[in-house]
């Protein structure tokens, strides 16, 4: 098999464009990956970067700085100061050339109105330069337009500088790998009259790239379309057998007509209203979300504490005035069914108004084009209707707090159907550990912020089917399992659990808090005692604390919980344990989604992060 051709050889010295911007810098080739046909760079600061073959230019045709400055002392240059293109560029690409503390390349012409010709020059020391304001740049391109004719190129060459820096500016973290054709798209200029927002839409391209498929691809998604409500399906069935031993045959499937009340439809709908009802309330915190591409900060009232109590009280009031919540138990099955209707109903809708949602808009993985995968997956990043975002209302509010309800009715279904004056141990024990962890979550709303749901996926069924129908009625499933299935225990058997239940959730909520505090503002003092590894993209990998233990201590957390979630139901049967499997499964499968985001976007700086943390998510204990 023919080798592929390498245009640039190991150890040569070349010109590598730096991420978001036409900067170029002397870079040094480490080697070369024919796989992912990428080359891996270093910068003279040590950064290392992997750069496409297009990304890259022979030193041959870049000039030095000081030939540069000696061209523009002529008399020339005393009298065009104020629209020398020099000037101008080195203006707009400061700003690019603050965000990654590099001195930009500044291409210098000479600027008599009689010699037009223009000349590439570079300087490649890295040093940090001052930033200048948009309002000068906004000048500058004001008094350009009142150039002669033979000036129009060079207006072009520092707008487009300018548009450059200004994306660079708004998209935060960037990598190579995702560019494509960053030349090809044309920003358009910013009237004198248009605000300078309207100038950064005008400037955005009509297309984003697509991040790679995810949970199987384009396959995967027709699988999971099905085999998600099937699922659920098969739980709520056999939660309701007398033996729901998983080695018997799978229970028989009702008749059709059990799937459906219009009653359940009725409470699910009035559930989920109240729920929005108290979300729109301004009661609460207005909490800035985590920049956007285009450099926006969504707000979000993060009143969930509030929801919930205000939810208990109803729940309490009406539980007095005589309501029967043993209804959600015995029609736990048509619940299920309204609530899923909804869910797709939902999901037809986000994927509607994403055809017409702006390019910035999209998430990032799903954008495949394939109408299917993009369904599941989710196009629009943050769907809102005025300021109702309906990813963050649906992931926090109907179904986190309709889980709690779920179990509070079994709980008294229990006592229902063997006559108790209360709850048996293992029933308060997977109520009280499961309000704690929903309680826990609501109280800190604001962290959710910062997490890959609300950063980087799109709300499609995916997210729907999950926040709706998924986490109220298979997180409940131990409730549900102990209502015909009693399990006895030992006073040293809870004392033994709780326990348990108390390190998991320590761990899980100091080292989620420790990951929201460094993500919103690094340079807290509070934080300084904490080791880092710089990454190209501006932003820190944290080596210490709870993150220097395991890369992910949240998850280790998250398990020890989930593992006393299961333990008050007892060994005889897997239905119950159904949770911590699914956890474990969950868990592994977005540390593989985590490793292959992080290791795209920090290249070198994440394998080193890697050798200084070796363990996932279970520390070695020597």
């Amino acid at each position: 098999m023919k080798m592929p051709t390498v245009k640039y050889q190991k150890g040569d010295t070349v010109m590598g464009r730096w991420p978001g911007s036409s900067l170029y810098y002397q870079v040094k080739v480490l080697g070369f990956d024919s796989k992912s046909q990428l080359y891996t760079v270093i910068y003279k600061d040590g950064t290392e970067l992997e750069l496409k073959e297009q990304d890259i230019k022979n030193v041959t045709g870049f000039q030095t700085r000081s030939r540069s400055r000696s061209r523009s002392r002529s008399p020339g240059r005393r009298r065009s100061r104020s629209r020398s293109p020099a000037r101008t560029t080195r203006r707009s690409s400061s700003r690019t050339a603050a965000a990654v503390a590099a001195t930009a390349i500044t291409e210098s012409t000479q600027s008599s109105r009689r010699d037009t010709r223009l000349k590439d020059t570079v300087e490649v020391r890295l040093s940090p330069v001052e930033q200048t304001k948009a309002a000068e740049n906004s000048s500058n391109n004001k008094h350009e337009k009142k150039e002669e004719n033979n000036t129009a190129s060079k207006v072009i060459e520092k707008s487009e500088a300018k548009v450059e820096a200004e994306s660079e500016k708004n998209q935060g973290p960037y990598n190579l790998r995702r560019r494509k054709a960053d030349g090809d798209a044309k920003p358009a200029e910013a009237k004198p009259d248009q605000p300078e927002k309207k100038a950064k839409e005008a400037a955005a391209p009509s297309t984003i790239p697509s991040a790679p498929l995810d949970f199987g691809g384009k396959i995967g998604a027709y699988f999971w379309l099905l085999f998600l409500p099937a699922w659920v399906l098969f739980v709520i069935l056999q939660g309701n057998l007398t033996d729901p031993s998983l080695i018997n045959a799978p229970p028989p499937l009702p008749p059709l007509d059990t799937f459906w009340d219009a009653q359940a439809l009725c409470f699910v709908i009035l559930w989920i209203l109240f729920q929005a009802l108290l979300y729109i309330l301004p009661v609460g915190k207005l909490s800035e979300g985590m920049p956007l591409r285009s450099g926006v900060r969504l707000k979000y009232r993060t009143n969930g504490f509030f929801a919930i109590m205000v939810s208990a009280i109803v729940v309490a009031v009406a539980v007095h005035q005589g309501a029967d919540l043993t209804y959600i138990h015995s029609h736990f099955l048509q619940l299920a069914t309204a609530t899923f209707i909804i869910s797709v109903l939902l999901s037809i809708y986000l994927y509607v108004r994403s055809r017409y949602a702006a390019s910035e808009e999209l998430a990032l993985g799903g954008n495949s084009g394939n109408v299917v995968y993009d369904f599941f997956k989710g196009r629009e990043l943050n769907p809102r209707i005025k300021n109702f975002d309906l990813k963050f209302f649906c992931e926090m509010r109907p179904g986190l707090i309709g889980w709690c309800l779920i179990n509070f009715a079994m709980a008294l279904a229990e006592m229902k159907k063997h006559n108790l004056d209360a709850p048996s141990y293992a029933m308060i024990l997977v109520n009280l550990f499961q309000l704690l962890y929903v309680v826990d979550g609501l109280w800190n709303e604001e962290a959710i912020l910062t997490t890959m749901d609300l950063m980087h996926d799109g709300f499609g069924f995916m997210l729907a089917f999950g926040d709706l129908v998924w986490v109220p009625f298979t997180y409940t499933l131990q409730a549900y399992y102990l209502v015909l299935h009693p399990n006895a225990l030992s006073l040293p058997a809870v004392i033994a659990i709780v326990t348990l239940k108390l390190i998991g959730f320590y761990i899980f909520r100091k080292s989620n808090s420790e990951k929201n505090a460094f993500r919103r503002n690094p340079s807290n003092p509070k934080l300084s005692h904490l080791k880092t590894i710089p990454t190209a993209t501006g932003k820190s990998l944290l080596v210490s604390g709870w993150w220097g233990v395991v890369r992910h201590p949240n998850y280790l957390g998250d398990l020890i919980m989930a593992l006393a979630w299961s333990l008050p139901c007892g060994f005889s049967h897997l239905l119950p344990w159904y949770y911590m499997i699914y956890f474990i499964i969950l868990l592994v499968h977005r540390d593989s989604r985590d490793m292959s985001e992080c290791r795209r976007k920090y290249g070198s700086a994440w394998d080193e992060y890697c050798r200084t943390v070796r363990y996932r998510i279970i520390p070695r204990v020597y």
